[in-house]
């Protein structure tokens, strides 16, 4: 059974501490002043879960990412690609540098430019791709605790 596999199959509070116990959880202590760009140098990023792609960091901006609406930057190379995945929580998303394209399941793919928004429902698995020019960051609210699951979730 692969790692993606057996956290598939834990509740998403098992799924979040995994992620917390992961180098993602260097970017969760840091002080961000009320206003910041993804370039600034207060922000402490920190790694993604191991089913990200190579050079995939995320910098907390707001709140705490274990408890409701926190705020995070995430950032991934040029040509990277996000695999299929899904988080507990719906998102708000704008993206902030590069050109991304964004393909949930049974809808059509969404090519982002900086300054467009996205939502993305709870529980709905998606990929991406950002494109040559990148890297992409991506500005992402979460409405309960920050967590990213690889595959689909389960059945309820």
């Amino acid at each position: 059974m692969t790692p993606q596999n057996r956290m598939r199959r834990l509740p998403a509070s098992a799924a979040l501490s995994l992620l917390l116990a992961s180098p993602f959880a260097a970017a969760f202590a840091q002080d961000v002043p009320l206003a910041s760009t993804a370039g600034a140098a207060a922000l402490k990023w920190g790694g993604c879960p191991d089913f990200m792609p190579k050079g995939c960091e995320i910098a907390v901006l707001h709140g705490d990412p274990a408890r409701n609406n926190a705020d995070v930057f995430f950032k991934v190379p040029a040509n990277a690609v996000i695999p299929r995945h899904w988080h507990t929580s719906a998102e708000r998303m704008v993206l902030v540098a590069g050109e991304m394209h964004v393909t949930y399941d049974g809808q059509p793919t969404a090519v982002l430019k900086p300054g467009t928004y996205a939502y993305g429902p709870a529980r709905m698995p998606h990929s991406a791709t950002c494109g040559a020019a990148g890297p992409c960051v991506l500005f992402i609210a979460f409405e309960t605790p920050v967590d990213a699951v690889a595959g689909a979730p389960p059945a309820r």
